[in-house]
């Protein structure tokens, strides 16, 4: 069983030998493991099985990030070294909107008066300069446990070269105060640059405690259900996690949904044998973009969280952990919509949720939300919404739409709903352009995987305005990502930050390096499968002398096993040109962070049948709809069909509807729909209006 807890749906999928069937259930905020049980017995009864007929349970969850962003984690304390109480406050000093003279850069995650500090010194080499007294140590632990923290957060300068002062700390809390949580950033993340890995670690002390208890509950209650099967948690690399490594290291289930969306469209990409897949996800609260390439997400090191100024870059809370790379906007089908100073229609981050949700949900709702615009524009049916398990509100859609924005516009009900969406499709197609940009990379050679519930009704008009000609809408779509959580195999990533020039490269101590980082990351996936096999890659972040900031350069096996500097430049002047066009002369070149990353294989999903008719015909359709279509601005006479109706090679014309329980697929009027031998729904274009 797969489940995905977002904002406003929470997806379930079980998978066995009969095939898979899905549902979406509304999130139960206040007890999010409710929705998971009324998911799976649902699905279960439907299905003539009972729980313990369950034999994997695999979890992803916007708890720690809801936890962060909403500011509603554990009362923590952090310890650092004497003089860098204020590393998180003082950022990195960039200004993330240069000409605003207003701006208001984000309150750090504690306040100062809730960090400590320690008289000790670490070298950047490692070396002690002043020893950590644990008189003194223990003096300020018991300041932090007489004002009762929950969880305590240990940062020092360099520790991650050394962590001997670390230990200490760790060891004087473990006696102190038994009953806290500890985070030590050479443990959490164990790289250079102190306000990333001080802050990464902060994060994860901040909602240790609560995913502490929520996993623990989930388990009994999964438990006490009859479901006593292990349960595994999806990271935000892409990968599979034990239950204990989750509860000990939960900032690493930051963007786990996402993440289990991207490996899904990996797995479609692998199927189908795309070398450069644009991966689309566009759930209730946010939309998620993702480069793929040869069947493997992008990954990062360094990500964002709680972006707090028009999502820009450098607004939020970095968190330094092994990440897939991808760009996450605040455009779902709950994202309301109001009218600024300027009079423009501006759209998220703010979303309705599920509570009350959407005005067109009928909960309580007055504010417009993408998808009383999707409603009002005739692409959602109101009486067969999700499953038909829910019938949507037009009139409180319209409502809401013309006092937010159609009357503060002078606008009528259909335009002022097509400038919602419209203004949600152009938000994500900058966001798919800059993303490319910053790549490399020309989207015009990309096919899109859409999927998410909102995703297939905004896919098709985001490939006319990127210039995208290919889109593959895949079977259970609605329920993606909770799909690629079956698909993902067990991996951990162990980074270390060790600083090496080429012109001083270290073979012995490289090796050395390599191999215990190996060791680490195997370590942790062995603890989820102990029979399964498991490979590992290796890379290195590197750049030229001087340079701010580094590359990920991969390693061929050689280069782990016998190490030489002139292999190690060759292979960064490859990645170099690659991003940049060209190679710097004359320049030494450092290497700043290693990594390797230990995986069990990937799943076998075989490959599309290459059995697909030419043209088997045009598919059945069930009637017609008034459908608006965007790039024309006006109402056109659109087809609707039943996906499960829909067979090998059928093709629809657009304007089309293609309608499934978890979502509905628009197929604009430039464009063509058939389905492919394994069910995807392919949406390929001729002349683009």
């Amino acid at each position: 069983m797969g489940v995905d807890i977002g904002g406003t749906f929470t997806d379930v999928v079980i998978e066995g030998p009969a095939g898979m069937t899905s549902t979406k259930v509304l999130t139960t905020h206040g007890a999010p493991e409710d929705g998971i049980l009324s998911g799976m017995h649902k699905l279960l009864d439907a299905s003539g099985l009972c729980a313990a007929d369950l034999a994997q349970i695999i979890h992803g969850t916007t708890l720690a990030t809801n936890a962060l962003i909403e500011r509603r984690g554990a009362r923590t304390a952090l310890i650092t070294t004497e003089g860098f109480r204020d590393v998180i406050e003082m950022r990195t000093e960039s200004r993330f909107e240069q000409y605003d003279l207003n701006l208001t850069l984000p309150e750090p995650l504690l306040p100062r008066q809730d960090r400590y500090t320690v008289p000790e010194r670490i070298s950047a080499q490692g070396d002690v300069l002043v020893p950590a007294d644990r008189a003194r140590i223990e003096a300020v632990v018991d300041e932090i446990a007489a004002r009762g923290f929950d969880s305590v957060a240990v940062g020092l300068l360099h520790s991650y070269l050394n962590p001997a002062h670390e230990r200490l700390i760790g060891a004087v809390l473990a006696e102190r105060m038994p009953r806290a949580t500890v985070s030590l950033s050479s443990d959490v993340s164990p790289q250079m640059r102190e306000y990333e890995r001080f802050n990464t670690t902060i994060a994860n002390a901040y909602v240790k405690p609560l995913m502490k208890r929520y996993l623990m509950r989930l388990a009994a209650r999964l438990a006490d259900a009859g479901a006593r099967c292990p349960v595994f948690l999806m990271h935000s690399g892409g990968g599979l996690m034990s239950l204990e490594n989750a509860a000990e290291f939960p900032v690493r289930l930051v963007e786990s949904g996402p993440a289990g969306g991207a490996v899904f469209a990996a797995t479609m990409a692998r199927r189908h044998g795309l070398e450069k897949v644009l991966s689309f996800d566009m759930g209730g609260t946010t939309a998620k973009i993702c480069l793929i390439g040869g069947g493997t997400p992008k990954t990062a090191r360094v990500f964002e969280v709680a972006r707090s100024y028009r999502f820009k870059k450098g607004s939020g809370m970095p968190i330094s952990i092994p990440v897939i790379d991808m760009v996450e906007i605040g455009a779902g089908g709950g994202s309301l919509a109001h009218v600024d100073a300027l009079r423009q229609i501006r759209v998220g981050p703010e979303s309705a949720g599920s509570e009350p949700g959407p005005a067109a949900y009928g909960r309580g709702g007055t504010r417009p939300a993408v998808t009383d615009a999707d409603l009002l524009l005739g692409r959602l049916d109101p009486e067969g919404f999700a499953g038909g398990t829910m019938v949507l509100d037009t009139a409180a859609a319209q409502t809401a739409v013309a006092t937010t924005l159609g009357d503060p516009l002078d606008l009528d009900v259909t335009q002022a709903a097509f400038g919602l969406a419209e203004m949600v499709d152009e938000n994500m197609a900058n966001a798919a352009r800059v993303h490319a940009v910053e790549n490399g990379q020309d989207l015009a050679e990309y096919t899109m995987i859409a999927f998410g519930g909102a995703a297939p009704l905004h896919a098709g008009r985001l490939c006319e305005k990127l210039g995208i000609s290919r889109l593959l809408v895949p079977q259970g779509a609605g329920v993606g990502s909770a799909i690629g959580f079956l698909r993902a195999p067990f991996s951990f990533e162990a980074t270390r930050s060790v600083y090496m020039r080429l012109s001083d490269f270290q073979p012995d101590t490289v090796r050395a390096l390599l191999d215990e980082l190996a060791a680490e990351a195997r370590g942790f996936v062995r603890g989820c499968d102990p029979e399964a096999p498991i490979g590992t890659d290796c890379k290195v972040f590197m750049r030229y002398t001087g340079q701010g900031w580094e590359i990920p350069v991969p390693l061929a096996r050689d280069d782990v096993q016998s190490p030489r500097a002139a292999r190690y430049l060759a292979a960064f002047e490859t990645a170099y040109a690659a991003l940049f066009g060209r190679t710097v002369q004359g320049m030494d070149v450092e290497i700043t962070v290693w990594s390797v990353h230990a995986a069990t294989p990937l799943p076998d999903t075989g490959h599309e049948p290459a059995d697909t008719p030419a043209d088997a015909g045009a598919a059945v359709t069930r009637g017609e709809r008034r459908l608006f279509d965007p790039a024309r601005g006006e109402h056109v006479r659109a087809v609707v069909c039943d996906r499960a109706a829909m067979t090998t090679g059928q093709t629809v014309p657009g304007p089309a509807l293609i309608t499934e329980a978890e979502t509905t697929t628009v197929v604009p009027a430039s464009a063509r729909a058939t389905v492919r031998a394994d069910g995807c729904i392919e949406i390929t274009y001729g002349a683009r209006p």
